[in-house]
């Protein structure tokens, strides 16, 4: 999986002249059957969910054109299912608790955590496999933040 990262997902972003060069804005998930991938009850493999912005020039037919032949299910966002994003039903970003409650604040975080973590992976020698536990290493920092933040509303930290 982190391989198909580092190769697939990284060209088709970033590096690859003919549709890098197409995109504003990215970011990806990873999702099965069970999480919400339309495919078969016996499918067991996981999907990247990849969400772009294309720039201002570029139609969206020619950016579809120009992906390689793995990328299937290929759809363009209904503009309504931009206007709100959360983790679930429940769990919806409030855009008036952001200074300039703009949805597209969120999105541009969202984006900028997909950019970090292929980062996170792309520092990394080419030739030498990841373990799992090195990219965890990573998190662990990131994660410290976010669950300290959580303790400090509700316990004192000495």
């Amino acid at each position: 999986m982190i391989d198909i990262i580092r190769r697939d997902i990284y060209s088709i972003l970033v590096s690859d002249p003919n549709i890098g060069q197409m995109i504003d804005w990215y970011s990806f998930l990873i999702h099965d059957r069970k999480s919400g991938v339309p495919t078969t009850l016996d499918d067991k493999n996981a999907y990247f969910h990849i969400r772009v912005s294309l720039k201002h020039d570029i139609k969206p037919k020619d950016f579809e054109n120009a992906l390689p032949n793995y990328c299937v299910m290929t759809r363009p966002a209904p503009l309504d299912s931009t206007k709100s994003i959360g983790v679930n039903e429940t769990t919806i970003f409030d855009t008036s608790l952001l200074k300039n409650e703009q949805i597209e604040e969120v999105w541009k975080i969202i984006g900028e955590q997909s950019e970090w973590f292929l980062n996170t992976l792309l520092i990394h020698k080419e030739d030498k496999k990841i373990p799992f536990w090195h990219i965890l290493a990573f998190l662990h920092y990131f994660d410290n933040m976010v669950y300290r933040i959580g303790l400090m509303n509700t316990v004192a930290i000495q």
